[in-house]
């Protein structure tokens, strides 16, 4: 929220100072998606963490089945997401026209979020996520991100 509300503060100053159609604007303008979605992104993430994690709910379960066919084929290709070589996000999203559920890969903060997509489920696929507790096996990391998933948080944010 910091490096947001910074990056907020100085397009306000620019503006002000009537600086809007510099090249400081656009970098800022630029900036401001990868502040506040990485904000937005990690907020999310730490949400759907924690123990106790629960179950999944019933209204997950029925969306992942209806969007993937079976929990197992949703939650393989959400970990095939996961397991991506890069840095990024895996983001499971719900499209809110259709209601279909579909595993993102996240590859910066501020790129390729679909368009008005709900973000259900969270995981977040940079290094610092993982490597001093897990080094450079992700699927250790992943397999202990599932444990700890808030499903919860997860199902309240269907819609």
């Amino acid at each position: 929220m910091t490096n947001t509300n910074k990056v907020l503060e100085l397009l306000e100053q620019v503006l002000k100072e009537d600086k809007g159609a510099t090249p400081a604007f656009g970098e800022l303008k630029r900036r401001l998606g990868w502040e506040f979605n990485g904000m937005r992104l990690h907020e999310y993430y730490f949400e759907n963490l924690g123990k106790p994690a629960g179950e999944m709910g019933p209204r997950f379960r029925q969306k992942v089945t209806e969007s993937f066919g079976s929990l197992e084929l949703w939650e393989k290709d959400f970990r095939a997401t996961g397991a991506m070589r890069g840095i990024g996000w895996a983001v499971l999203y719900q499209d809110p026209d259709s209601g279909r559920l579909i595993n993102f890969w996240i590859n910066e903060h501020d790129t390729a979020h679909p368009s008005g997509g709900n973000p259900l489920l969270i995981m977040d696929v940079f290094e610092h996520a993982f490597m001093l507790d897990y080094g450079l096996k992700r699927a250790d990391y992943i397999e202990a991100f599932f444990k700890n998933i808030n499903w919860q948080a997860v199902e309240a944010r269907i819609k």
